[in-house]
């Protein structure tokens, strides 16, 4: 049972060890870093697998309100007929 949690928890960083420097990789999270260590489970694995993301990047950091909620809140203020 341990095997597959590691795997899990090793998976991403060796994807982004693959692919660091070597070409683009496009991440998207509703978690903050301070987060990712809770995640992943593993503080050693987050701190180098952030610090290979951070390295040559561009962060964009999207606050404000949901387009989705927006969407059905106007759906749900028309009146049917």
């Amino acid at each position: 049972m341990q095997r597959p949690v590691r795997i899990r928890l090793t998976a991403p960083f060796e994807l982004i060890s693959q692919r660091y420097e070597r070409g683009s990789i496009l991440i998207t999270s509703n978690l903050p870093f301070d987060e990712w260590t809770e995640t992943f489970g593993s503080e050693r694995l987050t701190g180098a697998l952030l610090d290979r993301l951070t390295h040559h990047v561009s962060i964009l950091e999207m606050n404000g309100d949901s387009y989705r909620l927006a969407q059905s809140r106007s759906r749900q203020i028309k009146p049917t007929i």
